[in-house]
Formats: structure tokens, sequence, C-alpha cells
């Protein structure tokens, strides 16, 4: 069995790694798809995951969506999803207490917790292009093969992969065969009882 390399940094994605905030993305989508006349199919969400919302639509409708329609069906469903997670969220249970031992090990404190933060904002292109854990990495100022990322959706796991990092699997969204069958290097449930060094 090869020896893994030490991980000099940790990446989280947030939504399904960090908070439980999928019910809030699946209620809004459902709530979008409602407005425009459409009943959802079964598991219609899962298409939706890990992706920004504006590449998301078209999979959804099923159809070719031109841009502007995308950016604006995109901007409803955030608009739906604001209102709903209002009403607050849940962490994955065990996940704050792993962050917070992170933060003493590494002693961040930046942002309560994180040294870097990239939004959807900051990158061009979704998952699974690898730019986002791209950009995490050079703000950490560290090699992308020296990095650990936590995913919970398949093309978040090839964002990873595509990027060169490792991948610790979440299973809050897909199943641990699918997070595995992906790249991941294992899947866990939740961080409860998750130690460092992985």
């Amino acid at each position: 069995m090869a020896r893994l390399r030490p991980a000099a940094a940790v990446i989280f994605d947030m939504d399904g790694v960090l908070l439980d905030s999928g019910v809030h993305h699946r209620d809004a989508w459902r709530l979008l798809l409602g407005e425009l006349g459409l009943a959802p199919a079964p598991e219609f969400w899962r298409c939706t995951i890990g992706r920004p919302a504006e590449d998301a639509v078209p999979l959804l409708l099923e159809r070719p969506v031109p841009p502007g329609e995308a950016i604006e069906l995109a901007r409803r469903k955030r608009e739906h999803y604001t209102r709903l997670a209002a009403r607050g969220m849940l962490p994955i249970a065990g996940a704050p207490a792993f962050v917070t031992m992170l933060v003493l090990l590494t002693e961040i404190g930046v942002r309560a917790a994180f040294e870097v933060v990239v939004t959807v904002e900051d990158v061009r292109w979704g998952k699974p292009n690898p730019e986002v854990y791209l950009r995490a990495a050079e703000g950490l100022g560290v090699s992308a093969n020296t990095c650990l990322v936590f995913e919970d959706a398949v093309v978040g796991v090839h964002a990873a992969r595509n990027a060169g990092m490792r991948v610790i699997g979440v299973t809050s969204t897909y199943a641990a065969r699918e997070l595995l069958a992906a790249g991941a290097e294992r899947a866990i449930a939740d961080f409860e009882g998750f130690r460092w060094p992985v």
C-alpha cells in the first residue's frame, strides 16, 4: 500500500461538508421549478450538487438555456435559498470541533477559522473545473498536491482530483461508493471522532 503524503493545507467545500444546507437548496430548486410549472423528477436535485446554479439550470430543465435566462433563473433560485436559509442551518456533525482543532494546530485564526475563502464570485469556471481549488491553494501559498480537500459532491471530487489534490468524501449528499468511484481516497459520514492528521 502506498504511503499517503502529508497534507500541508486543508480545504473544505462548504455546503454539505460544513453546513447541512441541502434541504434549503432542494426546496429552493423545487420552488423555482414550481414557478415554471414543472414537477421535479425524483432525485432531481442530484444534478445540481456542487455546480454553480447557472450550470444547473439547463440540467434541471433538460434543455439548452440561453445564458441570460440561466442567470435570471439562478438569481431567483438564490433568492429562494436566502429566504429559506434565514430560518437557520445546522452544521454537519462534528465539523465545528474538527475545524477548531485544525485552527488550534495551525494557529490560523483569520475569518474565525479560514485563512482563505474562495467563492463562486472569485472563479470563472464551476466544478468539475479545478479553478476553485487551485485558487485556494494559491491563496494559502501551498502546492496543490499538498492539499487535502473535503467534498460532498461528485463534481467537487473531480475538481479537487483535477487539481492534483487528495480528497476525502463526506457522505451528506452522495453515497460513499459514488464519492470513492469519483476519486475520493476514503469517505466519512461526518466529522464526529475525526482526527488530524489524516
